[in-house]
């Protein structure tokens, strides 16, 4: 049995990868200094439809029940980019954890972008 899915009495939960996707999208917004999460096109034509869109985020799960994790993100201008991308990488690990008890191998943020705030 994989780790995103777990067996009670019920039955089997499996948690989807858009659902870690979404809650590392939501918890990188979180932190001041990051204007948006994402710099794609298809992210783009998405927010201007109104519409959240979280596959920027890309989430692999490994045969040994690890998660790895790469968010892409845009800093306002004027924030120190380590620093912040640290404060994204905690957050969503911290996240992540509290919300699927998943194991949490990499974080990796690659910041795309500097925009004025």
């Amino acid at each position: 049995m994989n780790r995103d899915e777990s067996r009670n009495e019920l039955g089997i939960l499996k948690i989807h990868r858009n659902v870690i996707s979404s809650i590392s999208s939501i918890a990188a917004s979180e932190i001041e200094g990051v204007k948006r999460v994402g710099r794609d096109l298809k992210s783009g034509l998405m927010a201007l439809l109104g519409k959240s869109f979280s596959s920027a985020i890309k989430v692999d799960i490994s045969k040994n029940e690890e998660v790895k994790v790469e968010i892409p993100i845009v800093i306002k201008y004027g924030y120190n980019i380590p620093e912040t991308a640290n404060r994204v990488q905690e957050n969503v690990r911290l996240a992540l954890e509290k919300m699927s008890n998943l194991s949490i191998k990499e974080i990796n943020v690659n910041v795309q972008g500097i925009e004025r705030g």
